[in-house]
């Protein structure tokens, strides 16, 4: 092993070669310089002191975002155990996460996004101890979100455009994660009450385009720090909850496209950082004078179609008389009664503009800001939050 420098360099080299045999399409030839025993010198390969013997160099993350790299991973990934981070996104991997993974015991960060990737929600990845950012947008996998995925102390979910189709378990409020985007699935149910668990701690939820349905809890008030809430594209019915003028942090609050009635008040509109405002397409038959887009001098507000009297871009009468004859039962078994059959068949535009959020900046955690969604599923983009490893990483560019 005498070429390799130590036996944990010839353990990843042994890996790596696995991983690049299972490679069928790599169009930027990324992987092509995977040869020999200089593993270190391996495009989007990255070595470092051992943080156990920082005499010995390892293999301390490996990053091929972007990369068109068409394969499956193999069980020898499980070998790279020195990893603590692993960028995948913007290939075509597919297949299923190996369970080997869970030998990567110091794996901070997992991302898998913009893949091909299939099967359940691969629970491996809720055994590895140090994972605090877990994305895996844009792939296919399906069926229920586990109850033990919000008992793990991630600070980053990342679930959206997938097939995921289950309700939001109940213990969605235990967990500590500061950004939790599951938007573009099957989600269905209401909105647990747990979320007030999550005051203090919750920056930004995006739950757009779902299945979900029913009132929302009042404990959703609680989130006095969060900043983005985003439920646009839903089911949900009934009034907003009272005492919304306790979420102060709000800039982003987007509830366009589902059954909402009655009065948008004051205490909505007045929120003192709220930058964008969306009621648009629900049944509001009121607004109050300071939320009516004159009377607001910061934030932008989008109201058209809903039941607002004299004002222009609003649902026909008799539509508007058909949906609020009908009483709302909050405490309906599927959480949300009668008027859930509303949402099913209300009309939403066809193309629904993406929700306008408040520039942020790159951040490492503990705080995580949402990246952007690509324009479409094939789209490459770039991961927004990497944590240090345990040398300088520079971003490959293929």
């Amino acid at each position: 092993d005498s070429g390799f420098g130590n036996q944990r360099l010839k353990k990843a080299y042994d890996a790596l070669q696995a991983w690049k045999s299972a490679v069928y399409s790599d169009p930027f030839n990324y992987t092509g310089n995977w040869v020999g025993p200089d593993v270190c010198s391996y495009n989007g390969v990255f070595c470092a002191p051992a943080l156990d013997e920082p005499t010995v160099t390892v293999v301390a993350g490996v990053d091929l975002n972007h990369g068109d790299i068409a394969g499956h991973l193999p069980d020898e990934i499980g070998n790279l155990t020195d990893i603590s981070l692993l960028h995948l996104n913007s290939n075509r991997f597919c297949g299923v996460i190996p369970e080997t993974i869970r030998k990567l015991k110091l794996l901070y960060e997992l991302d898998v996004s913009n893949n091909r990737f299939v099967g359940c929600f691969p629970m491996v990845v809720l055994e590895l101890p140090e994972l605090k950012y877990l994305d895996l947008r844009y792939n296919d996998f399906e069926g229920n979100l586990p109850p033990e995925l919000f008992e793990k102390k991630l600070d980053a979910i990342f679930l959206n455009s997938n097939r995921f189709n289950s309700r939001i378990p109940e213990n969605f409020g235990d967990s500590p994660a500061s950004v939790v985007v599951i938007a573009d699935n099957r989600l269905f149910g209401c909105l647990p009450k747990s979320i007030g668990k999550m005051a203090g701690k919750l920056d930004e939820l995006i739950l757009s385009h779902n299945n979900l349905s029913g009132c929302l809890p009042e404990e959703m008030t609680l989130l006095n720090t969060t900043s983005v809430f985003d439920i646009n594209l839903n089911k949900f019915v009934g009034d907003l909850p009272g005492g919304m003028e306790h979420m102060k942090g709000m800039e982003v609050l987007d509830i366009g496209n589902n059954v909402f009635r009655h009065h948008v008040p004051a205490t909505v509109c007045t929120l003192p950082g709220l930058k964008n405002l969306t009621v648009s397409y629900n049944y509001f038959d009121a607004l109050d004078e300071a939320c009516f887009p004159s009377g607001f001098p910061v934030a932008a507000i989008d109201n058209e179609m809903n039941c607002i009297t004299g004002d222009e871009k609003q649902r026909s009468k008799d539509e508007c008389s058909r949906v609020l004859k009908n009483k709302v039962d909050c405490g309906g078994a599927d959480c949300g009664g009668t008027g859930n059959q509303e949402g099913k068949t209300k009309k939403v535009p066809e193309h629904s503009p993406p929700p306008k959020y408040p520039p942020g900046k790159k951040s490492t955690p503990p705080s995580v800001k949402s990246p952007p969604p690509p324009t479409e599923k094939s789209a490459p983009r770039q991961s927004v939050h990497s944590p240090p490893p345990p040398s300088t990483v520079k971003s490959p560019s293929p």
